[in-house]
């Protein structure tokens, strides 16, 4: 399989690494491509022995399967660009926020194989929550080639269109809510006297902890709390003061505003 990548960036880079790693793909079955003013991208990416260039079609040219990560502004520009060199042979997954399907059907020829994908940044360490949504025209092996991929950074699962801007702000957003999280739990222990390095990799690995007992235990978020918090016990008192914080009003909003934008920015 070639793989091709229409940006550089450091999504893209999470998603090379995650492929090379994994052994699903080889460096030198990779190229990726960006703007001559962004070569320093390029220089970054070299290292994983990838090919660059800074031609858009010669990555169409190359490539089997040709994943969009640019810039959602830029998505429309860069398919019309490349869209004579696009054949049937070619998959087009796009990891572009809030750009639709539709939107990138139009830009491409007719029965173009398309589909739209949101990982997340623990692509990093092969820990992606992905999600994907099929085109109009995909061919019977797209789905196990799309679920090869991206169960190669992580764990993924197809989800309707109209889902994926939501899916956005919760998975494709959550990691930067969670690390907010992490480094404030390290401050109230570094507050109460713990060495900071001590204190992170504590909290990192509750956190992670606790995401792997919902994953695995099947319990309820809230069955699993009660479990922690004894009565008259520091956990339900820790419990009321986030309560009276606004702690889970403000991960809910978080969720709606950023869904919200994902959408709005497709629309550029």
């Amino acid at each position: 399989m070639r793989i091709g990548f229409l940006g550089a960036g450091k999504m893209a880079g999470a998603i090379m690494r995650g492929f090379i790693d994994s052994g699903v793909a080889e460096a030198k079955h990779i190229i990726a491509s960006c703007p001559k003013q962004d070569h320093g991208l390029l220089e970054k990416i070299t290292k994983l022995g990838v090919v660059t260039t800074h031609e858009n079609g010669r990555v169409v040219k190359e490539s089997n399967v040709v994943i969009v990560c640019t810039k959602p502004n830029v998505v429309r520009k860069v398919l019309t660009e490349v869209s004579s060199k696009v054949t049937r042979q070619n998959l087009i997954i796009s990891v572009a926020l809030g750009v639709t399907i539709k939107t990138m059907e139009k830009a491409l020829p007719e029965n173009t194989r398309v589909i739209r994908v949101m990982p997340n940044i623990p692509a990093l360490v092969r820990m992606s929550a992905s999600v994907y949504s099929l085109g109009n025209n995909v061919l019977d092996g797209d789905t196990d080639i799309v679920q090869k991929l991206l169960r190669s950074i992580g764990y993924c699962e197809e989800i309707s269109e109209s889902l994926i801007d939501i899916a956005t702000g919760l998975s494709g957003s959550g990691p930067a809510y969670i690390f907010t999280v992490i480094q404030s739990l390290a401050d109230g222990a570094v507050k109460m006297g713990m060495p900071r390095a001590q204190a992170l990799r504590l909290a990192s690995q509750a956190v992670m902890g606790s995401a792997k007992l919902v994953l695995e235990s099947g319990e309820h978020p809230d069955s699993l709390k009660d479990d922690v918090c004894s009565p008259g016990g520091c956990t339900i008192y820790a419990m009321h003061s986030l309560e009276l914080s606004g702690f889970r009003s403000s991960l809910i909003n978080a969720v709606e505003v950023a869904a919200t934008r994902a959408k709005e920015l497709g629309g550029v």
